[in-house]
């Protein structure tokens, strides 16, 4: 059963107030309230914020059968002992109003909130709002982690539950509204960025955090379409500038493509012109003809003679045309020779361009190679000169090994000193161990006093200086043996001798050699000592099993009657062989010779004797004797009770006095132990940075030898210019003497065949004349009459640019066929591919018009998202710093709150950070998981949140046990600031859960006290009355009537 009981803070001050009193039970029977706000008027009246919350109602919810709550309007404090059900408020309102399970830190499943053994539970929170009150119920499902949602008694989807939430300004999610137990220490691990965001939907306007969602929202497109405009930018300019280079070829082409058409309507001409003069000459001819039939006919007769003669002259002529045309052939042949010897010529001269052209590759080689040198020699200068400043500063190796040398000796001395103190814990530990010795111990004490002074002594003076000593030394054995039955001290005792029992008993060689020089040499005191083996014999089984023995009246071993540490066993059992020495009854010496006989034992004890056992090593004879044992006079003794009094005040005096040394001795060390940690911090930084010197260096070795044998690689392939350019002018020269030959051969051949043209030129000409002359003379022809018609001399229209004659003709359509194959290695697609890009690069440059504006567009809406988001918030943190500083001053620290950023321009980047100092020499901080203690964590993060509070647009804000961590000091500052602020008049709802609160707080008018109580005892709701509580309490406490 839970009782959750409410008071106004004034109530808590002053008794005799009361003008408010209600209470809450947690049962299974629903709650009575009469006064709870359940209208908006009723809201509006009490104080209560839109959103703010009205009632709480639990039932089978975690510790809660049945309960509801009804806080205040302004601060309300939580109050009760752990487990009572405080945090089961917070989850509550958490899950009440749409929140996830991942904000309360707690299970993951929502069934795990239900109360153990029912099998569904629900949460009931009605929030104030003017319009009317909002009542959220979630019933929860704890098999099938299902929840069914209702908003005012109708059912809902969670959707809309959460819309509703949100449009009050609720934010359970926000660290900075809703602060759970489980998520306190994650605040201060919280970012600068994530705390901005925080901030800003916990008290900034509705706007604010869209405005930065748009703003990053803007600056990342921004980004991603500048990144676009650059890549299209690059490839535009890319494109633009592999047009340039095809430009020429688009030109060649061009060219090429004009000679081509020039060619086809040269060739398309040819016919033409060979028509129109074969036409004109056949009409010329049939004119003729028919003129000369008609003159035939009528000189037929009369030129018959004549004609004759024409007819031997054209039997003449056709062996000159016969000739002619042999001619005709011989000029074509040696055109084509010609032609050849010009092709040579041309080789020979790209051979030469060639041959130039390597010389040149050769020159610019070598100028490059020289350049090359020249920087690498710079280079190695410049190194060269790093290394000897770096020189002068001297071998580090020494300073390292000596920084190596002292950290090694701080590691010695730290190691030592950790020893140290853990044999003063050890020492201290003893000591607490000897307060509570027995009686006993006390005895034996007291028996060495009196019996072995100087040994006495000397063990005071090793209690006092005890943290002299590595190793474990041990009183005198008599004060560390412990026989278990006091009847058998005696055999130990007759084993023993006495002056081991008084000896002291030590784990090293040297601790011993100290004690001895100081006790023995120094002060004069006879004192016996031994060490431990270095091997422990103290669990060394005994030669035969004790079964064996019991037949013979053997009930033990002697090492099984007594306890003793470790070392101190160990010395025994080796030096007197405990472990293999049997104890025997009146049964062992009724049948003592049989035992000598077949056992074999060097020692054996009965009741009363002790027998010693010896075999001759002459006659192999055994030999016993025995001898009665004595009483123990050392581990077993008495005491009055006055003298056991006083040895108890003296070792209680003696036991203060040695912790109070082991303090002092723990503090010096652990103060040298701190300077060693310091030294050894300052003498790794002094390592690591001479290391990185001894790196650097040889680095730059490294880098010098590197370039050196660079250097020597380019200087060995050193190219003689000399020898090339006689190499190349030889090769030269070769090739003009291969093409003097050729023009010699040429000039030759030319030269005769001009001559013999010329001379048969001459004679054809002579001969033409006369021919001409006579027919001329035969045909009656007057010497200025033309055969031709003036017609033939009109071409057409569309060849008026081409020549008329065949002749011409012909020469320019060699001409341009020569020049249209100069254009090598062209084709179609370097214009198909040129108009392609061109057609890329006009879409291209219209695109990026596109992307630019629209670039412009987003840096015009970040400028603008920028104004409507920037001024407010700095405006926002502002506010937030002045009321943060002013917290701390009142608490006699410093604390700052403003906006952080590295690059103006990056709004996802943007933060507030927080700066603390709780220390006067100190310097702010920023606030981290790790800098700051767990309290100061804690008052940075409560006093950061009151400084939200008058700012805060959410209506109520909740804040889990932040207080556990503070000292009393600051708990108290924390709890006036908390009370002061959240009682404010323009402040929302305080929710402050803890489990304890100070003694004379202040309290204030507003503030509401809701204490949780739990257990067996609590009453059903329908019998608390807070009347009668009142009467009891004035009962019990008479003052509180007064």
């Amino acid at each position: 059963e839970h009782l959750t009981a409410e008071w106004t803070g004034r109530e808590m001050d002053l008794p005799q107030k009361r003008n408010r009193i209600s209470h809450e039970f947690t049962s299974c029977q629903p709650s009575t309230r009469e006064a709870a706000p359940s209208s908006s008027t009723k809201g509006q009246a009490g104080g209560f914020v839109e959103g703010a919350i009205l009632r709480i109602s639990m039932h089978n919810f975690l510790t809660y059968d049945h309960s509801e709550v009804f806080p205040g309007p302004k601060l309300n404090m939580i109050v009760g002992a752990n487990g009572t059900g405080k945090s089961s408020i917070v989850c509550a309102i958490c899950l009440g109003l749409a929140g996830k399970t991942a904000v309360l830190g707690r299970g993951d499943k929502v069934g795990l909130y239900v109360k153990r053994g029912c099998s569904k539970g629900s949460v009931e929170i009605e929030l104030y709002r003017a319009s009317g009150n909002l009542i959220i119920t979630r019933e929860i499902q704890k098999e099938n982690n299902q929840s069914t949602w209702m908003l005012n008694k109708k059912h809902a989807s969670q959707r809309a539950v959460e819309e509703a939430v949100k449009e009050l300004h609720i934010q359970v999610g926000n660290l900075c509204q809703f602060l759970p137990q489980e998520k306190v220490g994650e605040f201060a691990k919280m970012s600068n960025i994530e705390l901005l965001e925080a901030t800003e939907k916990s008290v900034g306007p509705p706007e604010m955090y869209e405005f930065h969602c748009e703003l990053k929202t803007y600056c990342s497109k921004e980004s991603k379409l500048e990144n676009v405009c650059k890549e299209k930018a690059n490839f535009l300019e890319k494109a633009r500038q592999s047009n340039e280079r095809n430009k020429l070829d688009m030109d060649r082409y061009y060219t090429k493509t004009k000679h081509l058409d020039r060619i086809q309507m040269l060739e398309k001409k040819k016919p033409l012109v060979e028509y129109e003069t074969a036409r004109k000459e056949l009409e010329g001819v049939k004119k003729e003809r028919e003129e000369m039939k008609r003159k035939l006919k009528s000189l037929k007769e009369a030129q018959e003679p004549l004609l004759r003669k024409i007819r031997s002259v054209e039997s003449q002529l056709q062996p000159i045309e016969h000739q002619m045309k042999e001619l005709t052939a011989d000029i074509k042949g040696a055109s084509q020779k010609c032609k050849q010897k010009h092709d040579q010529l041309e080789l020979r001269n790209k051979e030469v361009d060639d041959i130039r052209q390597d010389l040149s590759l050769k020159q610019t080689e070598e100028a490059d190679r020289q350049k090359r040198i020249g920087h690498t020699q710079l280079m190695i200068k410049d190194l060269q000169k790093e290394l000897q400043h770096m020189g002068s500063m001297g071998d580090v190796t020494p300073q390292i090994e000596d920084v190596n040398a002292e950290l090694k000796n701080i590691q010695d001395e730290k190691a030592k000193l950790e020893g140290e103190s853990l044999d003063l814990r050890r020492d201290k530990d003893e000591a607490s161990g000897e307060l509570h010795r027995n009686s006993g111990d006390l005895m034996k004490e007291d028996k060495l006093r009196v019996r072995f002074r100087d040994t006495y002594t000397a063990l005071k003076w090793l209690r006092d200086n005890r943290d002299r000593f590595k190793g474990n030394v041990y009183d005198p054995m008599m004060l560390v043996i412990n026989v278990r039955d006091a009847r058998h001290a005696k055999y130990v005792e007759s084993q023993i001798p006495a002056n081991d029992l008084r000896a002291f008993v030590f784990q090293r060689q040297e601790d011993m050699e100290k004690f001895m020089t100081e006790v023995r040499d120094t002060q004069r005191l006879r004192v016996n000592s031994v060490i431990a083996p270095a091997e422990s014999c103290s669990k060394r089984p005994p030669s035969r099993p004790l079964e064996t023995l019991k037949r013979y009246g053997f009930f033990s071993y002697l090492r099984e009657l007594f306890d003793a540490p470790e070392e101190v066993m160990s010395y025994l059992c080796h030096q007197y062989r405990v472990n293999d020495v049997p104890v025997g009854t009146e049964k062992t010496k009724s049948m003592i010779e049989m035992v000598i006989r077949e056992l074999q034992l060097r020692v054996i004890y009965t009741a009363e004797e002790k027998y010693n056992v010896k075999k001759s090593n002459y006659s192999n004879n055994v030999v016993s004797s025995n001898s009665a044992l004595r009483p123990s006079q050392f581990l077993t003794t008495t005491i009055d009770a006055d003298e056991r009094h006083q040895l108890e005040e003296q070792l209680r005096v003696r036991h203060t006095r040695k912790v109070q040394r082991c303090d002092q001795r723990m503090a010096a060390v652990r103060e040298q132990l701190t300077k060693l940690d310091r030294h050894d911090n300052e003498l790794r930084a002094k390592k690591k940075k001479l290391s990185e010197l001894k790196g650097k260096k040889r680095q730059l070795e490294q880098k010098i030898s590197t370039k050196q044998d660079s250097l020597r690689q380019m200087e060995q392939n050193e190219i003689n210019l000399q020898a090339i350019e006689e190499e190349t002018n030889t090769k030269i020269a070769a090739v003009n003497n291969k093409k003097v030959a050729i023009m010699e051969e040429y000039l030759s051949h030319m030269q005769g065949v001009y001559t013999k043209l010329d001379q048969i030129k001459t004679n054809l000409l002579a001969k033409c004349k006369t021919l001409m002359s006579r027919a001329s003379a035969i045909c009656k022809m007057s010497p200025g009459e033309t055969a031709v018609p003036d017609e033939l001399h009109r071409v057409s229209s569309a060849f008026s640019q081409f020549p008329d004659t065949l002749d011409e003709i012909d020469a320019m359509l060699n001409e341009e066929k020569t020049r249209a194959e100069c254009f090598t290695g062209l084709s179609d697609t370097v214009v198909e591919e040129y108009n392609r890009r061109e057609l890329e690069i006009k879409n291209m440059e219209k695109e990026l018009d596109d992307k630019t504006n629209a670039l412009r567009t987003y840096r015009q809406n970040i400028a603008e998202a920028k104004e409507r988001w920037l001024n407010p918030l700095k405006q926002l943190v502002d506010q937030i710093n002045k009321r943060f500083g002013d917290f701390f001053r009142s608490m006699q620290c410093v604390g700052e709150v403003d906006l952080h950023w590295e690059n103006k321009e990056e709004y996802d980047k943007y933060g507030i950070r927080i700066r603390v100092k709780f220390h006067s020499s100190a310097p702010l901080h920023e606030l981290t998981p790790h800098h700051q203690s767990g309290g100061e964590r804690s008052v940075s993060t409560m006093l950061y949140l009151m400084a939200l509070q008058e700012l805060n647009r959410c209506p109520f804000r909740v804040v889990d046990e932040i207080n556990q961590g503070m000292d009393p000091v600051n708990e108290r500052r924390v709890f006036n600031i908390v009370a002061r602020t959240a009682c404010g008049v323009n402040t929302s709802q305080y929710f402050f859960i803890t489990p304890k609160l100070l003694q004379n707080l202040q309290y204030a008018e507003q503030m509401t006290i809701l204490c949780v109580h739990n257990g067996p005892y609590m009453l059903p709701p329908n019998k608390w009355s807070e009347k009668a509580f009142i009467r009891r309490l004035r009962f019990v406490q008479p003052s509180l009537t007064e």
